[in-house]
């Protein structure tokens, strides 16, 4: 049994999953936990209560699956701290994968995907993947772009479809940008620990450098980074 979770947007998703004899994933319990409440309160909480519901502790665990996204600099932060803190302690196998490719694991087959996160100034970050069955292909950098320059590539690639997080605010400033409605999905609004779950790929066996050396795919550096004066203001919780 492993825990899965993802942290990059104000949404925290958390499965339990498993492989099966015959090597197929089931996911034994998915949960979502919606603003306002911060993930920093609500993450120990509530990894503690879905052990407890199915009699389990976290020594049980055999690894953790982690949304590295892009997305919320706190969010992933609080996400990836938690997950490298439980995999040290117990010894377990940690896994990262992109929450971007977890939002395009829930896209159509037949179409280039082009998930989508929240970035700050005004900005989407995106990836660009096909989906086969339960598989995803990437097909480019991620990246972080305007509403205008994501217009101009939906535009110039006629079978991709923009999804994710980041439709329910700029979908409309999209489709008022010339992309027809059937180029821009609403869903899914965040991505999911049950996707993160089947794309996670771990180690063979638990290693400590691999823990310590996993980190966030920030795509950009935060304005902290960027500006050694915003260091000493506290980032939003996302």
């Amino acid at each position: 049994m492993f825990l899965s979770l993802d942290t990059s947007t104000l949404t925290l998703s958390l499965a339990l999953a498993e492989r099966t004899a015959d090597g197929d994933l089931r996911i034994v319990e998915q949960v979502a936990h919606r603003p306002p409440r911060k993930q920093s309160e609500l993450l120990p909480g509530s990894i503690g209560e879905l052990l407890v519901r199915h009699g389990l502790a976290v020594r049980d665990l055999e690894g953790i699956a982690i949304g590295l996204g892009p997305g919320s600099f706190t969010g992933l932060r609080i996400g990836l701290a938690t997950a490298k803190a439980i995999a040290y302690a117990m010894r377990i196998k940690l896994a990262g994968v992109s929450s971007l490719a977890a939002v395009a694991l829930e896209g159509s087959e037949e179409v280039l995907l082009i998930p989508t996160a929240i970035a700050r100034r005004g900005e989407l970050y995106i990836g660009r993947y096909r989906r086969q069955g339960i598989a995803i292909e990437k097909c480019g950098l991620e990246e972080a772009v305007t509403p205008a320059q994501l217009a101009e590539i939906l535009a110039k690639t006629k079978d991709a479809v923009a999804l994710g997080p980041a439709m329910e605010e700029y979908g409309e400033q999209l489709r008022s940008l010339g992309v027809p409605a059937q180029r821009v999905s609403a869903g899914p609004t965040f991505p999911s620990a049950a996707s993160v779950a089947s794309l996670a790929q771990f180690p063979s066996e638990f290693q400590a450098n691999a823990v310590f050396e996993l980190e966030p795919h920030y795509v950009r550096a935060s304005a902290a980074e960027e500006n050694p004066a915003f260091r000493s203001i506290p980032e939003r919780i996302g």
